[in-house]
């Protein structure tokens, strides 16, 4: 006996679950209990239920599990840590891509299709690192040894492959790739919060909600602009939540805004190899057997004509499910040992040169490091928001953050994809300058939005140089100061997009993609 709750779906749902549960009877063999639950409310589609039991077909058609929820779906994974201001840093897993404002593959296919979407070449993508917490710029790459003591900190600079380029004593494997990379000194950023969504889309906002009109972050807009419907590959991936800083739907750091939910990262899961997997004891054979079945629903599709459960865009999922081009780049396996060898635990960072040599467009993903220096109350951390004991945390975590990088780089030059591939790393803010004394806080470096840096490496730009520079003791950019329009300008620029270009807002208002299109010049 099959079950159906209704949950809320919309005044023609009854009707739609009533008419599935009788199709369902006569052609299952199986016992199972359906729940259908109501779509987000923040859907673009006016499909009401339908889209519902078309998220319930599709989730029974990969996985032995009827139970599906558009809801918040979460797995919460090792120890918390929080940030400063209270916010959680636990690690929020999605279920298959359904979980916190995720969506199917069928759906995902359904909606880019819906827009105007124009095709443009992939031949350039990007890989952003987001270091969260606001890595300190003076401990790194902005480093003052001839500031007073209480300044310039514990750590010496060292010397790299490139004259007049120096920086931490614990990062010596990127010294023999600094012909390789730009360091960015002097960003200035304008929230004083944990929150990667300015240095996504370049829109300050306060530090606990999104700006009343929200601009979408740069994966969403490169999605806008790249995608096409049935491509092999999604164009925005999000490797390992960079929603863990802000869990709260309504909140979403990497939101598509007025772009539309299809635009909006496909996020992993880990290795992420189980979104794109069948689920256990799925096989391709079996999995044809549930394509035949779900064929067999023929006389749902006159009533539910308008959400097509049986269409391309099924057949697209099925293909990108069982494609060996997509399931290869999350396969880590398949890389020799010597590779991953050279990453050792950031597998994160391999996989993302792996995903962008597939063809996706744009990877984001964190850069944590895990560190443990004692039994007090923030003694285990792998963020960057060191209040207290900076310079223990960072001789554990810039080890760690040094071979990961030096890794990355030196990995897309030996591919010969520098020219194709761009690598960004930077956080939301850099350190105070000046090393804190107060009770509590001895040791440590407090938020500083008025200099920080990014490291960017490869796109076909000017390597091997330090660009702007701050004051002697680190607290201010000299001259003009970089900011994220420069630096999404710049990234842009690369993947040959016009930031000028124009999209509707929620009122139809044209937005540009950018206010200030103005790159970084000394890359160019």
């Amino acid at each position: 006996m099959h079950r159906v709750e209704h949950v809320g779906i919309g005044h023609n749902a009854s009707f739609n679950v009533r008419l599935f549960t009788q199709q369902f009877s006569k052609a299952a063999r199986f016992r199972h209990r359906l729940i259908v639950v109501s779509p987000d409310p923040r859907e673009v589609l006016n499909c009401r239920g339908r889209l519902a039991v078309n998220v319930l077909l599709f989730s029974w058609l990969f996985t032995d599990q009827w139970s599906m929820r558009l809801t918040m779906l979460n797995i919460s994974q090792g120890k918390a840590s929080d940030f400063c201001d209270g916010m959680t840093r636990r690690h929020f897993l999605r279920i298959g891509g359904l979980g916190m404002a995720g969506l199917s593959v069928t759906d995902l296919l359904r909606l880019r299709a819906s827009g105007d979407i124009r095709s443009e070449a992939r031949d350039k993508s990007v890989i952003m690192v987001y270091l969260p917490g606001g890595p300190s710029h003076l401990d790194m790459y902005d480093m003052k040894p001839n500031a007073p003591v209480e300044f310039r900190g514990e750590f010496d600079p060292i010397s790299t492959n490139v004259p007049g380029i120096d920086i931490c004593e614990l990062m010596p494997r990127q010294t023999e790739i600094a012909d390789k990379f730009t360091v960015i000194q002097g960003l200035r950023t304008f929230g004083n919060g944990h929150d990667p969504y300015e240095i996504l889309s370049s829109d300050p906002r306060a530090a606990t909600k999104l700006p009343p009109n929200p601009v979408p972050v740069f994966g969403s807009v490169v999605s806008k602009v790249r995608s096409v419907a049935g491509g092999d590959v999604p164009p925005y991936v999000n490797v390992d939540n960079l929603h863990l800083l802000r869990p709260s739907l309504n909140d979403d750091p990497e939101t598509a805004a007025y772009l539309g939910r299809a635009h909006e990262p496909f996020r992993m899961n880990g290795p992420g190899l189980e979104n794109l997997s069948l689920a256990d004891g799925v096989t391709l054979d079996r999995l044809q057997e549930r394509k035949t079945l779900l064929r067999s629903f023929d006389s749902l599709q006159r009533g539910f004509e308008k959400s097509k459960i049986v269409t391309s865009y099924t057949e697209q999922a099925l293909a990108l499910i069982s494609s060996n081009k997509v399931r290869d780049a999350f396969d880590l396996s398949q890389e020799p040992d010597s590779v991953r060898k050279l990453y050792g635990p950031a597998t994160d960072f391999l996989l993302a040169r792996r995903l962008v040599e597939s063809g996706v467009s744009v990877v984001t993903l964190p850069g944590r490091f895990p560190a443990t220096i004692g039994d007090f109350e923030r003694g285990s951390s792998d963020h960057w928001d060191t209040h207290r004991h900076n310079f223990k945390f960072l001789r554990l975590m810039l080890p760690q953050y040094d071979r990961a990088v030096s890794a990355l780089i030196g990995d897309i030059y030996q591919r010969g994809l520098d020219k194709d591939v761009l690598v960004v790393v930077w956080g939301e803010f850099g350190r105070t300058p000046k090393v804190d004394t107060a009770p509590g806080f001895v040791g440590g470096r407090g938020h500083w939005p008025e200099a920080g840096f990014i490291l960017m490496a490869g796109g076909g730009l000017k390597m091997g140089q330090v660009v702007r520079e701050t004051d002697r003791h680190g607290l201010r950019a000299l001259g003009q100061p970089v900011t994220p329009a420069n630096v999404l300008a710049t990234i842009y620029h690369v993947l040959g997009i016009d930031p000028t270009r124009t999209f509707p807002d929620h009122s139809g208002r044209p937005r540009y993609i950018l206010d200030n299109p103005e790159p970084i010049s000394e890359l160019l």
